[in-house]
C-alpha cells in the first residue's frame, strides 16, 4: 500500500526539525544519524531516502533553523506592541528564556564556537544564514546593515557565553551587559 501524498516531504520535515533540536542542544560533530533519526521516531536506514549524507542535513537544517527564530522573534514581538519590534526582539533573544530553551533557541550562537571545523559546504550555508538574519534585524530595526552587523554579533556572543558559563548569576550579568550593549548599539546608529 502506498504511503498518502505528501509523506515523505512531512517525513523529511520531522527529520530537520529533530536534528534542529539536537544541533542546537549538542552541536553538528557529536549527534549522530540514528540519534536524529530516534528523535524523528523513524530508523537509521531511512535517512538515505531523505538526504544524500549529514552535511545536506546539516545545510538544511540550519535554514529550518534560522527561518524557526524569524518566526519566534516576530510573534514575540508582535505581541508587545508597546514598544518597538527591534528593542522586543532584543529584550527575547538577550533574555533568561532564550538562553535556558537551547533546544528550541537561536542556532547562531549555539554553533558558532564549531562551525570553523565543519565542510566549506556547511560553513557556507551557516554564513548565508546568518546574512539572512542580520538582515531580518536590520529591517525590523531600520538600521543600517553594518549597524545589524555589530548588533548581532553583540548578540550572538553574548548568549553563547551566557549559555557557557556555569554561574547563573554571572550569566544573568552577561545578558544585562548584552541588552546595554544593543542599546548603546542602537542609540550610535540614531545619530549616524
Amino acid at each position: 500500500m502506498p504511503y498518502p501524498k505528501g509523506h515523505k516531504s512531512k517525513v523529511r520535515e520531522q527529520i530537520i526539525a529533530s536534528a534542529a533540536r539536537a544541533f542546537r542542544t549538542n552541536g553538528v560533530r557529536s549527534i549522530s544519524l540514528p540519534y536524529i533519526m530516534k528523535g524523528a521516531g523513524l530508523t537509521h536506514g531511512g535517512f538515505y531516502a531523505h538526504f544524500k549524507n549529514k552535511d545536506q542535513l546539516v545545510i538544511e537544517t540550519f535554514h529550518f533553523a534560522i527561518t524557526d527564530t524569524i518566526k519566534l522573534l516576530q510573534s514575540v514581538a508582535d505581541k508587545k506592541a508597546d514598544q518597538p519590534r527591534i528593542q522586543t526582539i532584543i529584550e527575547f533573544y538577550l533574555s533568561s528564556v532564550h538562553r535556558d530553551q537551547t533546544e528550541v533557541g537561536c542556532i547562531l550562537p549555539a554553533l558558532a564556537g564549531e562551525i570553523s571545523q565543519l565542510s566549506q559546504e556547511v560553513r557556507e550555508a551557516y554564513t548565508d544564514e546568518l546574512k539572512r538574519f542580520m538582515a531580518f534585524i536590520a529591517d525590523t530595526g531600520n538600521i543600517s546593515l553594518s549597524t545589524s552587523y555589530a548588533l548581532v554579533s553583540s548578540m550572538i556572543g553574548t548568549i553563547a557565553l551566557a549559555r557557557a558559563v556555569n554561574d547563573s548569576q554571572f550569566s544573568d550579568q552577561l545578558l544585562l551587559a548584552g541588552r546595554t550593549q544593543a542599546k548603546h548599539i542602537l542609540e550610535a546608529n540614531e545619530q549616524t
